[in-house]
């Protein structure tokens, strides 16, 4: 392997391509087609009738195909990144590359479309020939000017929108960025003076954007590789420049900046020079966007103006203007109201979308993508990241709701919180299965304390309980750590101010809680030292004696540490009054729908009682998620083919659930696989109590239960809910180590049920 990075990059890169399978694309069915039946709806006879109810009505294309979400990336490969006119085939790669960002960022189907084509006009008459497959065109890496012919022509003659990424795209990021970059610095669009380098097609459009964003023609100074754009050149002149031209003397770029408040660069290294920045205002803008070297380092404009705001086109340097925090939701809002077009107005929506979610806090999810970057507002933080997944609920709705008010949606949208809700769906995998969970936990206001409060994941989930729900989140922790860490993670929240506060190391109430606490274990061989010693270490058992004592309603727990360590002291302090713990349940939250498992960490040989109330208590849960439960008891032995082992223990609880009325559907013992396929069921048991697949897996013993867990989550992609701690009336829940903020959301909501809720 060659120690050189930049060929181990390259290897890299090309092994990435070429395996498993050559590209980064493939075509997949979203129908089935498995027999006769479902070939005669795929194709004839049956697709006539989708064929003639487009024929009726042209909408009916968005009903029946995919055309409503798909978009085609379409290049003759005459401009592409820092490459240059590589030609259509080699701008293969990377128009795949756009295509799967479409894909994965937002969920939208792309064609890549390669053309031979180098006439403007030409290419125009092809992209526009291809109206009838595509809801949407993205046009790219074309040159300049012909881009500007090629949209132009196309924007008149077709009737869906069409987006030229590398001028709109740009300019949208570059409008969102310099809106934050002003609010930071205390300046307005009316006020600042701008210095550009750059005459292409991303160029021109940015300075476009900024003039509709208030930027007065007059304050916009252009230079290009011949240097100022002035009234009366006839160099290299287009009328996009033109439109930019300065009626002055001076004529370089060394003596435009003086006064500037904002360099905008796209065009090439070494453009701006350190001297040049220290002719700028006091705290200067400067986005240095050319790839892969920008006009100017950061460190070169940091060493004459610390206090510089700074951008880059660069992934390792704070305040990347990259197109994909733009293009995918600009395209989806477009797509889900049917827009004929995308105008100003779904432009500007996007700029302010993209603004105002890098001012709010920080997501946990792109905190957990980006470790160890500081992700809070200000000159570091202009924008969001890419993979911020709040991105596509707030940009595209904002979007769509443009294009509404704007009149070019064909398919407005009636419930608006409802679709911003689809949206975020779209990328919370848990949410539409939470959603009745938050819904029960919104008609009361109950208070969760948290163990381990110093945890910046529990810190997260905090913030986003005081966002999302009534719930009052207390944090046992000690205050100035907790301070600190959320300065780091820039969330909003504060101790004592927005959260309540425990502190174990000096808290007014301690002689109470370990008093409390003795009460309760004076006859367990705990002393009043140990009671005082537990209460000033133990956090587990601090939240389960607040609970005891009404001052929380629940606790959640088991961030770190071991899952019996943790049940212990919540079973010392909480199980009593008819409550106690009898199972762990878990929601696998899967591609082709939920499963829930238990028991994962209660009992390691359940007996067939225990196995009875698992039962019991899992229906119970799962109704909590709008599920009808289907429960089947799994082990080695199928329906009584092995006398020993689990079966045994499966078929008396099966008995137990016998003795009487139950309201739920439930089979066993069986092998997991008849659990999931009702046919292979049928011909194993012809006749049985349960009809269609599981979708509870009750085991028999915790080691199969917790591999089965952790073989969903860790090779099916799986997202756990969970574990809820059954039998404790909703008192206290231990999650485990590898939760993360949205998981421990997802608990706090759990828990923010009252009991009387799921009975």
């Amino acid at each position: 392997m060659s120690s050189d990075p930049k060929e181990t990059l390259r290897q890299a890169a090309l092994f990435y391509h070429e395996h498993p399978k050559p590209g980064k694309l493939e075509i997949r069915a979203t129908k089935p087609l498995a027999n006769g039946r479902d070939l005669a709806r795929a194709y004839s006879p049956g697709v006539a009738e989708a064929s003639l109810e487009i024929g009726r009505d042209p909408a009916n294309a968005a009903r029946y195909t995919a055309r409503g979400n798909l978009v085609a990336v379409v290049s003759n490969g005459s401009a592409v990144l820092g490459l240059g006119n590589i030609g259509a085939l080699a701008s293969k790669p990377v128009m795949e590359g756009k295509a799967v960002l479409f894909k994965n960022f937002a969920g939208i189907d792309c064609f890549d479309i390669e053309v031979n084509e180098p006439d403007p006009e030409r290419l125009a008459d092809i992209v526009c020939a291809l109206e009838p497959t595509f809801g949407a065109i993205n046009l790219e890496d074309i040159k300049a000017p012909d881009c500007f012919i090629v949209e132009k022509l196309c924007r008149e003659r077709m009737n869906i929108p069409v987006f030229h990424d590398d001028q709109h795209g740009t300019a949208i990021v570059v409008g969102a960025a310099a809106t934050n970059a002003l609010h930071v610095a205390g300046k307005r669009f009316e006020e600042i003076k701008i210095v550009s380098t750059g005459g292409g097609a991303a160029g021109i459009a940015c300075l476009n954007m900024l003039l509709k964003l208030g930027v007065k023609r007059e304050n916009v100074w252009l230079c290009d590789i011949h240097g100022l754009v002035y009234d009366g050149r006839d160099v290299d002149m287009n009328p996009q420049k033109a439109a930019y031209a300065q009626k002055s003397d001076l004529r370089t770029l060394d003596e435009v900046i003086t006064g500037a408040d904002l360099f905008l660069g796209l065009s090439g290294p070494g453009v701006l020079t350190p001297a040049m920045v220290a002719k700028m205002t006091p705290q200067p803008i400067v986005f240095a966007l050319a790839n892969p070297t920008p006009e100017i380092l950061p460190e070169e404009v940091k060493s004459v103006a610390p206090d510089a705001i700074i951008a880059t086109g660069r992934s390792d340097f704070p305040n990347q203007v990259n197109n994909v925090l733009c293009f995918p939701f600009i395209f989806r809002g477009a797509l889900d109201v049917g827009a004929t077009e995308i105008n100003d107005e779904m432009q500007l929506a996007c700029i302010e979308g993209i603004a105002a979610l890098a001012r709010a806090t920080t997501s946990a999810e792109a905190a957990a993508a980006y470790k160890g970057e500081h992700l809070t507002f200000g000159a570091e933080y202009l924008i969001p990241k890419p993979f911020d997944p709040r991105l596509v609920g707030v940009v595209s709705s904002a979007v769509a709701k443009a294009a509404m008010e704007s009149g070019v949606a064909t398919r407005p949208i009636a419930d608006f919180d409802e679709y911003r809700e689809c949206l975020n769906q779209s990328v919370f995998k848990s949410a539409l299965l939470m959603r009745p969970v938050f819904d029960a936990a919104r008609t009361a206001s109950r208070k969760i304390v948290f163990a381990e409060g110093e945890d910046e994941r529990v810190l997260r989930a905090a913030q986003a309980i005081l966002e999302e729900t009534t719930e009052t989140p207390i944090l046992i922790g000690r205050p100035e750590v907790i301070e600190r860490r959320c300065e780091r993670a820039g969330l909003a929240i504060r101790p004592g101010r927005d959260v309540a506060i425990v502190n174990p190391e000096n808290d007014p109430r301690y002689r109470d809680y370990w008093g409390s606490y003795h009460t309760l274990m004076a006859r367990r061989g705990v002393t009043p030292d140990i009671a005082r010693a537990i209460m000033r270490t133990n956090t587990t058992a601090i939240g389960a004696v607040m609970v005891h004592r009404g001052e929380a309603d629940s606790l959640i727990c088991g961030t770190f540490g071991e899952y019996r360590w943790h049940l212990n002291y919540v079973s010392q302090v909480l199980a009593q009054g008819g409550l106690r713990p009898h199972g762990a349940l878990s929601m696998m939250i899967l591609e082709d729908g939920p499963l829930f498992i238990a028991d994962t960490h209660v009992y390691s040989l359940p007996t067939p009682e225990q196995l009875a109330e698992i039962a019991i208590g899992a229906a119970r849960h799962v109704r909590r998620f709008g599920i009808e439960p289907k429960l089947a008891l799994c082990s080695q032995s199928q329906f009584g083919n092995q006398a020993e082992g689990s079966g045994q223990r499966l078929r008396a609880a099966l008995e137990i659930l016998d003795s009487a009325p139950r309201d739920f559907a439930y089979e066993g013992e069986m092998n997991v696989d008849a659990a999931l396929d009702p046919e292979l069921r049928e011909r194993l048991l012809p006749g049985g109590r349960l009809e269609g697949a599981a979708n509870v897996l009750i085991f028999g013993h915790a080691d199969a239960a917790s591999a089965t867990r952790n073989i969903l989550k860790m090779k099916a992609g799986g997202l756990e809910v969970g574990p809820i701690l059954m039998g404790m009336g909703n008192r206290a829940h231990i999650v485990t180590p590898s939760i993360t903020p949205r998981g421990l959301l997802n608990m706090a909501a759990v828990a923010g049920t009252p009991v009387e809720h799921y009975g």
